[in-house]
């Protein structure tokens, strides 16, 4: 597996030199052109999570053409002190993760997706470690956390067997006109030694 990387500061950057979590894994700068592959993930990954959880017209709607107009503005003005990290075998990408600075000093990860039929093979615990660490090294002192909907189980039980610690409850409010239960997971920053 190969993890590629774009740190958002309005421009790509060089390799980061941590250690990826999987021993094969390189880093180095995705293309602009990428937007479009994460899109086309990040709405497949939503339409089998949360089949059960949004209403269907908002899932078989535009979201798709949402989810593009989102990474390529993402891609295209980043967020000062975000990240992009995806990983893909055999040129396929497979996961991604998206990590921003909040006003709070906290670092979200406002996105983490294994493509559908490809979890469960310890892809995700990869991502999440590689952006984990790349916090550490990035934002020192800085904890992360993110958000994720009490009815997609699976994903809480994921979280929680990767030691994020549950800090909230709360109902988020969509857009689109819906609002449904959430938690908060943290991963409190490292103490210096």
């Amino acid at each position: 597996m190969e993890i590629t990387h774009a740190v958002a500061n309005g421009a790509d950057t060089e390799a980061d030199t941590g250690t990826a979590p999987d021993a094969g894994a390189r880093v180095h700068p995705p293309a602009h052109a990428d937007a479009d592959a994460v899109a086309e993930l990040h709405t497949a990954s939503w339409r089998t999570a949360y089949a059960d959880l949004f209403p269907a017209h908002y899932l078989n709607g535009p979201l798709l053409e949402e989810r593009r107009a989102v990474w390529r503005g993402r891609l295209a003005d980043p967020v000062p002190g975000a990240a992009l990290f995806l990983a893909r075998e055999a040129g396929t990408l497979l996961g991604f993760v998206y990590l921003e600075p909040r006003p709070d000093g906290r670092i979200l990860i406002d996105n983490l997706h294994a493509r559908p039929g490809e979890t469960g093979r310890g892809l995700g615990g990869r991502l999440l470690a590689h952006a984990l660490a790349w916090s550490a090294t990035t934002h020192p002192g800085k904890d992360v956390y993110l958000e994720v909907l009490q009815g997609n189980t699976r994903a809480v039980a994921f979280y929680e067997r990767q030691g994020g610690r549950r800090t909230d409850s709360r109902i988020c409010h969509f857009d689109e006109g819906f609002a449904l239960p959430e938690f908060e997971y943290t991963w409190p920053a490292a103490v210096p030694k």
